[in-house]
C-alpha cells in the first residue's frame, strides 16, 4: 500500500488514512508538519488520542463509510494536547485500499487564525487601556502630595543642614517628577483630541524615515517599497506618525549591532488587501504597511505580551511605545500584528480604506 501513497508525501497538504478500525495507517510528511509529530508517534493512534475533541470528524468519517458519499467537507477545530487547537478546513474521503477506509485531508485555516488573533488583541487592548487608565490616575493623584511635601519639608531644614539632607528631598522631588512624566505617557492617548483628516500614509512613513534617519546617520539604510496607488485615509496625522514612529524607533534600537557594522536595514512597504476584517468590521479595501527589519527578532516568550504596558524587550526601555501604537491604531479602525524570527521582524499595521 505505501508504494501506491508516495504520491501523497509531495502534497502540501495534511493528508491521513484510517483502517476498517480506525487506527491511522499513514500520515503523509504534511500532516507531520502540521501536527508536530512524527508518523512513529501517530502510526496506529486513533483520531481520539490524536485529537481529544475528534468526535466530529469520526462522524464524518463513519458518514461517509456509511451512506457511500464522495466526500464530506467542514470546517473543524482539533484540539491538541498541550498545543495550540487547528483551525482546518476537512475533506473526508472514501479509499478502496487495502486495509483502508477513509481519507482525510487537512488544510490550515490561516484566515480564521488570523481573526482570532485579532479579537485577542482587540480584547487585549480595551482591558490594557482600561486598566492603565484606572492605574495612572490612581498614581497620579498622591504623587503630587509627595512632591510637595519634599518641597515643603525641604524649605524647613535648618541651614545646617541644608547641604546635607537637601540631597534626599532632590531625590523625592525627581522621582515623582519621573513617575508623573511616566503617567502623562500613559494617558497621552485618552488625553489628546483626535482630529481627523486626509492623509497620505506615505507622507507619514516618509515623515518616520527623515527622523530615524536623522538618529542614524549612518549604518542604516531604509528601503521604501510603496503603492503609490493607495487611496488617501482619513485620519489623525500626528496619531498615525507617532504610532509608525514608535514601531520604526524600537526596531532601530534592537538594530544596534548592525548599525555598528553597517548593514542595518528598515523597509517601510504598503499594500492593498482586499476583503479584510478589522476589530470586528468588514472592509472592502484596507491597507497593510509593513515595518521590517533584519535585526535579532523578538524572543517568543515575548511575542504574545509586546502590545502589554511596561513589557520592554529592550534594556532600559519604558515598555510603552508599542502599547500606545496599538491604541492610536485601533482609535482608526485598525490593528498592528507582529511576526518575527532571527534576521526578520515584521509588524503590520493594516487600517480600513473606507471611503475607497
Amino acid at each position: 500500500m505505501m508504494d501506491s501513497l508516495k504520491g501523497l508525501d509531495l502534497l502540501a497538504c495534511a493528508v491521513l488514512i484510517l483502517d476498517r478500525n480506525g487506527a491511522i495507517v499513514y500520515v503523509n510528511p504534511a500532516a507531520e508538519d502540521l501536527f508536530e509529530s512524527s508518523s512513529k508517534v501517530l502510526l496506529s493512534q486513533n483520531l481520539k488520542q490524536v485529537f481529544p475533541n475528534s468526535d466530529v470528524l469520526e462522524t464524518l468519517c463513519e458518514q461517509v463509510i456509511s451512506h457511500d458519499c464522495l466526500e464530506m467537507r467542514q470546517e473543524l477545530v482539533l484540539e491538541r494536547i498541550g498545543r495550540a487547537a487547528l483551525h482546518v478546513h476537512c475533506i473526508v474521503r472514501p479509499v478502496d485500499l487495502p486495509d483502508a477506509s477513509v481519507l482525510i485531508e487537512l488544510r490550515e485555516n490561516i484566515a480564521q487564525i488570523r481573526q482570532e488573533r485579532e479579537n485577542r488583541l482587540v480584547d487585549q487592548t480595551q482591558a490594557n487601556k482600561e486598566l492603565v487608565r484606572n492605574l495612572a490616575h490612581e498614581i497620579k493623584n498622591p504623587l503630587g502630595g509627595i512632591r510637595g511635601a519634599a518641597q515643603l519639608l525641604e524649605m524647613e531644614l535648618p541651614a545646617r543642614e541644608m547641604k546635607d539632607l537637601r540631597e534626599y528631598t532632590q531625590v523625592i522631588v525627581k522621582e515623582t517628577e519621573r513617575l508623573q512624566k511616566l503617567v502623562d505617557r500613559l494617558l497621552v492617548p485618552h488625553r489628546r483630541p483626535h482630529i481627523e483628516n486626509d492623509i497620505n500614509i506615505h507622507e507619514v512613513c516618509e515623515r518616520v524615515r527623515s527622523l530615524i534617519l536623522a538618529e542614524h546617520p549612518k549604518g542604516l539604510k531604509i528601503w521604501r517599497d510603496y503603492d503609490l496607488s493607495i487611496p488617501e485615509i482619513t485620519g489623525d496625522k500626528e496619531q498615525l506618525i507617532q504610532a509608525v514612529l514608535n514601531i520604526a524607533q524600537n526596531a532601530a534600537n534592537v538594530l544596534t549591532d548592525r548599525i555598528r557594522q553597517g548593514d542595518a536595514e528598515l523597509v517601510f512597504k504598503t499594500r492593498v488587501s482586499r476583503q479584510v476584517t478589522l476589530a470586528r468590521v468588514r472592509y472592502k479595501l484596507a491597507l497593510n504597511l509593513h515595518i521590517i527589519d533584519n535585526g535579532p527578532g523578538i524572543p517568543a516568550e515575548l511575542i504574545e505580551k509586546i502590545f502589554n504596558p511596561l513589557v520592554s524587550g529592550t534594556e532600559g526601555g519604558s515598555g510603552l511605545g508599542l502599547t500606545l501604537s496599538q491604541t492610536l491604531i485601533q482609535q482608526h479602525g485598525g490593528i498592528i500584528e507582529c511576526e518575527s524570527v532571527p534576521g526578520h521582524t515584521e509588524f503590520l499595521i493594516r487600517l480600513p480604506l473606507v471611503r475607497a
